[in-house]
């Protein structure tokens, strides 16, 4: 079958499915891909820290230039006590190669319209506000109908639909998120002057506050606490919690605290962990990204396993005759490889900091992970 001939749903606009979808489409392969948000996730998120490794397939997709243009890029990362004294700066690990930087921080919106674009440009056809309502596979595709009525046939599809994917649910795959018992606080505020880096403050009244310039004037901050009742706390009250774990620490914090004031720009999730085992493919439908995998940010590379995933789903796909089990099998078996060392490590950092550890090699455990990136995926 000819790359023409072949059609494919990807389902979800997010950095996956929008990275699947270019990369098929250049490949000349006929591409629909379906969001179930109106806006196209276009405010989804304060800021994202993009690590080198992502980068590397966001040059693949053509967009790294204005990637570069709209963020920070840094390489290295402060440690901070909590007044804000800085105690080590290290160099971080450029997984993506030497040619690109270690880190890029930029606001997530901005990247979404980046990829959007680039989506829109490669000619996929994209509808908004719509998903699948039901899967019929045979032999040689899937039949798909979608919640606006239609249907279509696909050769095909790839569920990139998130965390919280209902393509995984429907599939049969029991996997579903877990919390590791951790929650983070997130907002965006102007950049501080002098403020060039990630800088970490471990202690004080959170595990972790912290934050990454994401652009000229820009950064985005977040305080890592234990997880709670998210029913307990009123969205209203939101601005006023981070507030008063935020007040505790020095350096640039009393400039970002005095910006925390709008609760509606401030984001509370818990940090889960999930990772499907055996197959991400059930005959022809299979996972990408989060649908696949989840894991605490405490590596920054939730986009980049993401990205990854799609690159290297894509290649394959692209260049095989057949797309068979032994095809989306051997794009399992390359990821999972890749993929379960960063949850194990994500997950064990956070338990370490829960269980209160003072003998943990933390930095020894980032280190070894992300030299092993520095591989191609």
């Amino acid at each position: 079958m000819s790359s023409s001939s072949r059609t494919v749903l990807v389902i979800g606009g997010g950095a996956a499915g929008s990275a699947a979808t270019i990369l098929l489409r250049r490949a000349g392969i006929d591409v629909d891909l379906v969001e179930a948000r109106h806006d196209w996730n276009a405010t989804a998120g304060s800021g994202i820290t993009l690590q080198g490794n992502a980068l590397r397939v966001l040059r693949e997709l053509g967009v790294w230039e204005q990637v570069r243009a709209s963020g920070h890029g840094f390489d290295s990362v402060g440690i901070t006590a909590p007044d804000g004294t800085v105690l080590h700066v290290a160099h971080d690990v450029r997984t993506g190669g030497d040619d690109l930087p270690a880190t890029v921080g930029m606001q997530r919106p901005v990247l979404q319209r980046i990829l959007v674009d680039a989506v829109r440009a490669g000619g996929a056809r994209v509808r908004l506000g719509t998903r699948p309502s039901s899967f019929d596979q045979d032999g040689d595709g899937v039949d798909v109908r979608f919640t606006d009525g239609t249907e279509g046939r696909y050769d095909l599809v790839i569920a990139a639909d998130g965390v919280g994917s209902a393509t995984r649910a429907a599939l049969g795959i029991a996997a579903r998120p877990e919390p590791t018992g951790m929650a983070i606080w997130r907002v965006a505020a102007p950049r501080p002057d002098g403020l060039t880096r990630t800088d970490l403050a471990y202690g004080g009244p959170a595990y972790i506050a912290g934050y990454c310039p994401t652009g000229e004037n820009t950064i985005y901050a977040y305080v890592v606490e234990a997880n709670r009742d998210r029913a307990s706390i009123p969205a209203a009250d939101f601005a006023d919690e981070m507030r008063r774990l935020t007040c505790a620490y020095g350096g640039f914090w009393p400039e970002i605290t005095s910006h925390i004031t709008d609760p509606a720009a401030v984001n509370y999730t818990w940090f889960d962990r999930m990772l499907v085992e055996g197959s991400w493919h059930r005959g022809r439908v299979v996972l990408a990204g989060d649908a696949a995998h989840c894991c605490p940010p405490t590596l920054a590379q939730g986009a980049a396993l993401s990205l990854e995933d799609s690159w290297v789903l894509a290649g394959l796909l692209a260049g095989a005759d057949v797309w068979d089990d032994a095809l989306l099998q051997a794009y399992y078996e390359r990821r999972i490889a890749r993929v379960r060392p960063v949850v194990e490590a994500s997950v064990q950092i956070g338990r370490w900091q829960l269980e209160g550890a003072r003998d943990a090699d933390v930095p020894g455990l980032m280190g070894r992970v992300m030299t092993g990136l520095r591989e191609l995926p």
